[in-house]
């Protein structure tokens, strides 16, 4: 009688016993859909019969995919502010949370052999094109073991088919209409994605690209990051005409939700199958919003109010967008995206951690990888008596 009691006793505190997340996730799991197909807002068009459909099948694998690196985006950018503030971060850093569905939808829309060429708010795009959080957060204070070898900093970051991170305000266009015009030298059917904001929008430069771009027939897309503060200056107060995605003039154009990251990557599949298809270059706005200040030197909040930055928050956040989403379609659940925000974090610590505690680079490394190529040389250091070797 007492063994069958224990027993008893023992099943009641087994279903009472609170199961870990993954348990949980896994009973759940047979219920989930496979894929879920949403309407998405009308893209606007200049000079185009047909634009991107109005709706866009996600599926689970991809919608979970999106989720991590939208909310690892974000997680990275809160803990480069707080680096910043302590310190181990120093110099320009221009932080992007706000803009995570630009730059996941880019990614989608594209192939990995295609290419990328932006401005100094690169950090989202760093990591979308396959740069880890430990080599980007290493690079931003400097370390050895940063993706630039800790010379770069936050606006000079590189990897395949990505150009940067550019610090000079718009001269990354002419170099995309020249990325552009590589590809159509090698007749291999790829793309340059040219990024540039609202504030570099009005340059000269900007139209001189998109006229060289036109007559040569580049396979260019161009794209306005429309996040409405060139630094603390709102687009009304900049710009004669704010419909960015017009300014190309004899360039066709779209203007994008750029805050739904679906929007974005359906637009940018049209774009990338636009220039491929041997029509020429592209202009695409992204309506976005970035909730830090233009700079870690910017508050944020002289030019526009909290209220401003509270109410894009709640209604137009492009993390929450998908997350209900996916949770009111069955493609996740609220406890399973919960565990991934968990692992999130506990990764991009980790790596913070990493990213204070490499070494620095030695002296001797200030004077290496001048030429891509070249045999080793010596270089003049500081007065004429320091030399350094330069290798490639």
């Amino acid at each position: 009688m007492r063994k069958m009691l224990a027993a008893a006793v023992s099943r009641m505190l087994s279903d009472i016993t609170p199961k870990p997340a993954t348990s949980r996730v896994l009973v759940a799991s047979c219920d989930y859909s496979n894929d879920a197909t949403f309407e998405i807002k009308k893209c606007d068009l200049y000079r185009l019969e047909d634009g991107p459909p109005v709706t866009a099948m996600l599926t689970r694998e991809d919608g979970l995919r999106y989720y991590r690196v939208m909310q690892t985006i974000r997680q990275m950018e809160l803990k480069a502010d707080q680096l910043y503030k302590q310190k181990f971060i120093r110099g320009f850093c221009h932080l992007c949370d706000g803009q995570e569905a630009c730059y996941v939808g880019l990614e989608a829309g594209i192939n990995p052999s295609d290419h990328i060429i932006t401005s100094y708010r690169a950090h989202g795009l760093c990591y979308t094109r396959g740069l880890s959080v430990q080599s980007i957060l290493a690079e931003l204070t400097g370390r050895r073991s940063g993706c630039a070898k800790g010379k770069g900093g936050s606006m000079h970051m590189y990897t395949k088919n990505f150009y940067g991170g550019n610090g000079i305000v718009g001269a990354q266009v002419p170099l995309g209409a020249g990325i552009a015009l590589a590809c159509k030298y090698k007749e291999n059917k790829e793309v340059c994605l040219t990024i540039y904001g609202d504030g570099a929008a009005n340059q000269g430069q900007i139209s001189e690209a998109y006229n060289m771009a036109a007559l040569w027939n580049l396979p260019c897309i161009f794209i306005c990051e429309n996040n409405r503060y060139g630094m603390g200056t709102s687009v009304e107060r900049a710009a004669a005409s704010t419909e960015y995605y017009k300014r190309g003039n004899f360039l066709p154009g779209l203007r994008v939700d750029g805050m739904d990251v679906l929007c974005v990557r359906e637009a940018t599949k049209f774009a990338a199958d636009y220039c491929r298809s041997g029509k020429g270059p592209i202009l695409m706005e992204l309506q976005t919003y970035r909730y830090h200040g233009h700079s870690m030197s910017d508050p944020g909040v002289s030019y526009r109010t909290r209220e401003e930055i509270q109410n894009v928050r709640s209604k137009s956040d492009p993390i929450m967008l998908l997350r209900d989403k996916m949770v009111n379609n069955k493609l996740a659940s609220v406890e399973e995206l919960k565990g991934i925000d968990v692992e999130v974090r506990q990764a991009i610590d980790e790596a913070a951690q990493f990213a204070t505690t490499d070494p620095e680079p030695s002296l001797e490394d200030l004077g290496q990888h001048i030429y891509s190529s070249n045999p080793p040389f010596e270089i003049r250091g500081a007065n004429q008596w320091i030399k350094f070797k330069s290798v490639s």
